[in-house]
C-alpha cells in the first residue's frame, strides 16, 4: 500500500536573492505562507553554519507563521543542535555541510559521524522533535539510519536527477526504490529530495514508500514566472497524479 505523499517546499533560495543585495526582500516567510496557499504540506529551509541564505530571524518568524510544519535542515554541530533545541520545529533533517559547496553534494557519511548524530538525534527526540537523516540510496544505509534512532531518512536524488541517459536514469531510480523499501522494512519513514524537477519528479512520486518530497529550486524558479502559489500547486499535482496513476 502506497504510503500518503506530501510536498514540502524548500525556500532556501529566496532567502539567496535577498542576501545577494542585504535587502529585506524577497522575505521567505512571505513566500512560505504564499507556497501553503498553493498546497504545500510542509515549508523546508537549511539553515547553515555561514548563514548564507536562510537567517536565525527567518526560522524564527517561520515557526511562528507556518501553519503546516517546518521541517529544519542543519548539520549536526553544537550550535545548530542548541538552536534546534530552543526553537523545537517540527521535525529536524540532519544533512551534511561544507562551506565551499554550492549545494549539498551527497548523503551523510554514518561510519565517519555515527557517534555524532547518535547523540543529535538522541537530544532531539528528548524535545521531542522528529528526526530525519539525509543519506545516498543505499540499503544499507537504511538499516544503519535505523540503527541510529532516526524516525525518517531523506533519499539523496541527486544521482537520479542528474543522470544523462534513460539508461542512468533507470538504474538510479530503482537504486531509490529499493533503498526506500529497505527503509520501509527498517521501520523508517521515506523522505525523498534534491534536483527534482517539474520534468523528472513523476518517477519519485510512483516509488510506493515515498511520503514526503523536499523540492525547492525547481519551485522556486518556476515561480519568477508564474507566482510561488501557481508553483507549488503544479507540482502537487503532478506528484499527486504520479502517485495515484
Amino acid at each position: 500500500m502506497s504510503a500518503p505523499l506530501r510536498l514540502y517546499v524548500n525556500i532556501d533560495h529566496v532567502a539567496t536573492v535577498r542576501q545577494a543585495r542585504r535587502a529585506d526582500e524577497p522575505d521567505p516567510v512571505r513566500v512560505a505562507v504564499l507556497a501553503e496557499l498553493g498546497g504545500a504540506d510542509g515549508i523546508t529551509v537549511h539553515l547553515r553554519e555561514d548563514r548564507r541564505h536562510i537567517q536565525d530571524r527567518d526560522v524564527r518568524l517561520l515557526l511562528d507563521t507556518v501553519r503546516t510544519g517546518v521541517n529544519l535542515e542543519l548539520a549536526a554541530d553544537e550550535e545548530m543542535l542548541r538552536l534546534a533545541e530552543d526553537w523545537r520545529p517540527m521535525q529536524v533533517t540532519f544533512v551534511p555541510e561544507r562551506r565551499q559547496e554550492v549545494t549539498t553534494e551527497g548523503g551523510l557519511d554514518l561510519e565517519e559521524t555515527g557517534r555524532r548524530l547518535l547523540a543529535a538525534v538522541a537530544q532531539m527526540r528528548a524535545q521531542g522533535v522528529r528526526t530525519a537523516l539525509f543519506v545516498d540510496a543505499r540499503e544499507d544505509l537504511m538499516r544503519a539510519s535505523a540503527a541510529l534512532g532516526a524516525d525518517a531518512v531523506e533519499l539523496h536524488t541527486g544521482e537520479y536527477a542528474n543522470a544523462r541517459t534513460p539508461e542512468g536514469s533507470s538504474a538510479q531510480l530503482g537504486r531509490l526504490r529499493a533503498a526506500a523499501l529497505a527503509a520501509r522494512e527498517a521501520g523508517l519513514a521515506v523522505h525523498a529530495g534534491h534536483g527534482l524537477t517539474y520534468e523528472n519528479v513523476a518517477r519519485v512520486a510512483a516509488i510506493p514508500e515515498i511520503e514526503e518530497l523536499n523540492i525547492g529550486h525547481a519551485i522556486i524558479s518556476r515561480s519568477v514566472f508564474v507566482g510561488i502559489e501557481r508553483a507549488a500547486r503544479e507540482m502537487k499535482a503532478i506528484i499527486m497524479a504520479a502517485r495515484h496513476a
